[in-house]
């Protein structure tokens, strides 16, 4: 039997995630030029992301590279937490959770280290889906169509029953490159929708749609 599959994104997707302006706060309390936080510690973010680095690892470099006590190293990682982790997309989260049982169910997130921890905690997303594929674990970012054969793989499914829905645009396109459906995040009620339909074609999810 064919799985029907729904993969989602988190950042901009199940969670809302606006910028707080965080960086450039710590920027000007410290005195620094406009882009200096980024600058300094771009190959630690980089390096967080892929998971070739650990908490504490950064934790060190913040405390280094931008000249913080551990207090501030503290306070400084939480309002990057704060503004990472953002809001739930109660709606869409919703949704999702009552798609459970209509088809296979999983995330691929671009992540930091630390992520599955918080996000768990907060979110619940372990309860939501099947599977969950950070990029932190694995050591591939998106739009690398290998993340994406390797949510595809966690799930058992091939990548042509699959939606994939995903705030950003190259990641979207990649995903199709990759063989899958994919759709562009732009709000709840399109992106409801666009599932709907996707899970509606498939004769062998139940209250489906025959296919002609």
């Amino acid at each position: 039997m064919t799985a029907t599959c729904v993969i989602l994104d988190i950042g901009g997707v199940l969670e809302i995630t606006p910028e707080t302006g965080c960086v450039q706060r710590w920027e000007e309390r410290l005195e620094l030029p406009l882009g200096t936080v980024h600058e300094r510690m771009r190959d630690v973010w980089r390096a967080g992301s892929v998971g070739s680095i650990s908490e504490r690892e950064v934790h060190e470099q913040v405390a280094v590279r931008l000249g913080l006590s551990a207090p501030q190293g503290e306070a400084f990682m939480a309002d990057l937490w704060a503004e990472y982790l953002g809001t739930p997309n109660e709606e869409l989260i919703d949704y999702v959770r009552g798609l459970q049982g209509r088809g296979r169910l999983g995330i691929l997130s671009n992540s930091f280290v630390g992520a599955r921890e918080r996000e768990t905690t907060l979110y619940h997303f372990d309860e939501l889906v099947e599977q969950i594929v950070y990029s932190h674990e694995i050591g591939i970012e998106k739009p690398d169509l290998r993340a994406f054969e390797a949510a595809c793989a966690s799930l058992n499914v091939q990548p042509e029953n699959c939606l994939f829905i995903d705030d950003v645009a190259v990641n979207v396109e990649a995903a199709q490159a990759a063989g899958m459906q994919a759709h562009l995040f732009e709000d709840n009620a399109r992106t409801i929708t666009r599932i709907a339909a996707h899970l509606d074609a498939d004769p062998l999810v139940p209250g489906g749609v025959p296919l002609a």
